[in-house]
């Protein structure tokens, strides 16, 4: 059924000739336009104009890679399906508001018939004329609407009927983009994630480096500073001796000493 409203859009596009091109168009990927136009057995320059037509409507994406040893560039297109198919629903509504309004004025107005030249008129038209065809100068006849009615009404019901399938199509094609859409997300998140979680591991390991250089330093810091205590209390401990006070008996007898 997809495949079938494709079609259709393509013809209102383009034409029916060129409906076969959704064949090549409908895939996961962008296709190479030479294989395209091999395909359809068109030359390049006829297969790009009727993707340049189907392009400037927005139903169609491309992409270009440049041939590294001829230099020139070459596209990669594909169909986009629910653009398309919005497309063909819009198209279905406008045939489905101007058949109603065919229908409206069959159902309230009268109309007249010139058998020879089978031009339609209304009653209004029919009546400012004499009832007298101005091409041919013949009679104009009463037409009975009924049977032209029961058309309308059978292809407006299939129009309508057309467009509940379109709807349904969009509804199953707008659920895949949301999971192709959160899917993209999804990767992207797990690729942060990923970036993150590096970051974090080489930050833990510029910290654990450094704190291994830091313990290191504090090991040998201590080390130092007990020498130079240990030098530094020598000398103390001398001077401390040096420097003790005379005990009474002996500034006793040295005065005795002078004395004689």
């Amino acid at each position: 059924m997809l495949k079938k409203f494709l079609k259709e859009v393509i013809t209102i596009v383009v034409g029916k000739n060129a409906e076969e091109i959704v064949e090549f168009l409908d895939t996961k990927k962008h296709v190479n336009e030479f294989i395209i136009s091999k395909k359809l057995d068109l030359t390049i320059n006829q297969t790009r104009n009727i993707l340049y037509k189907i392009s400037d409507q927005g139903l169609v994406s491309s992409i270009r890679k440049k041939d590294k040893r001829k230099g020139w560039y070459t596209y990669f297109w594909k169909i986009e399906v629910l653009k398309s198919l919005e497309f063909l629903r819009n198209d279905l509504m406008k045939k489905i508001e101007q058949l109603e309004n065919q229908v409206r004025s069959r159902e309230t107005k009268r109309f007249y018939v010139c058998d020879t030249c089978h031009i339609e008129i209304t009653e209004e038209n029919a009546l400012s004329n004499n009832f007298t065809c101005n091409e041919c100068g013949s009679i104009f006849v009463f037409k009975d609407n009924t049977k032209i009615l029961k058309e309308m009404k059978r292809a407006l019901e299939k129009l309508k009927n057309d467009l509940g399938l379109v709807d349904n199509e969009i509804s199953i094609e707008s659920k895949k983009v949301e999971v192709g859409k959160m899917k993209v997300i999804n990767k992207e998140e797990k690729e942060k994630k990923k970036v993150r979680e590096t970051k974090r591991l080489e930050r833990k390991v510029v910290r654990d480096k450094l704190k291994k250089a830091a313990g290191k330093t504090k090991k040998k810091t201590p080390a130092k500073k007990s020498k130079k205590v240990d030098k530094k209390k020598k000398p103390k401990s001398k001077s401390k001796s040096a420097k003790k006070p005379k005990s009474k008996t002996l500034k006793r007898k040295s005065k005795a000493k002078g004395k004689k």
